[in-house]
């Protein structure tokens, strides 16, 4: 199998690592353009205007992990299972959905990306890829606080551009 390598300023970047870097760029800038936050809000004479919290999507609960098994079968998306990508599988989120899944044991994190329908067991709430659980330190089951990739914050868009061009190396066995 041949990988191509796309150039990307003075770098060149595998195609996969620049497909999902381009993937996530035009995602923020969507998702970014579509609401102005800076858009003045005109009070209604009767309401007063409300400067309301940015509410944010997180849940807690128990995650496990998928591996070689399932390898080469196809996800909710469409594409092939990759036990060393960075994946998961959930319930309800939208397919294609950035998380940030955090170890509550140790609080090492990593984001993913949702590309499958499960777990299967109902007292799970997310089902990780190999690779993103032996990222986060997951043997078996571990609790962890699942919190969505928001357009709007900064820091979490930097954090998730960082992990793209950190190589994440996976072992035999976890």
């Amino acid at each position: 199998m041949t990988i191509f390598s796309t150039k990307m300023g003075d770098k060149t970047v595998p195609t996969r690592r620049g497909v999902a870097i381009a993937t996530l760029l035009v995602a923020l800038g969507v998702t970014a353009s579509a609401s102005d936050p800076a858009a003045p809000v005109k009070p209604t004479e009767n309401k007063p205007v409300q400067q309301g919290k940015v509410r944010r999507w997180l849940q807690v609960g128990t995650a496990s992990w998928y591996g070689r098994y399932f390898q080469g079968r196809q996800t909710a998306n469409g594409e092939s299972y990759d036990m060393n990508g960075l994946t998961c599988a959930h319930r309800s989120l939208p397919l294609g959905t950035w998380l940030r899944v955090t170890n509550l044991k140790n609080r090492k994190s990593i984001f993913v990306r949702v590309n499958d329908r499960g777990p299967m067991p109902d007292d799970r709430i997310v089902d990780l890829s190999y690779a993103a659980a032996k990222a986060v330190g997951i043997k078996g089951l571990g609790k962890v606080k699942l919190e969505k990739l928001r357009p709007g914050d900064p820091e979490m868009a930097q954090q998730l551009i960082a992990q793209l061009h950190q190589p994440v190396f996976v072992g035999q066995g976890i």
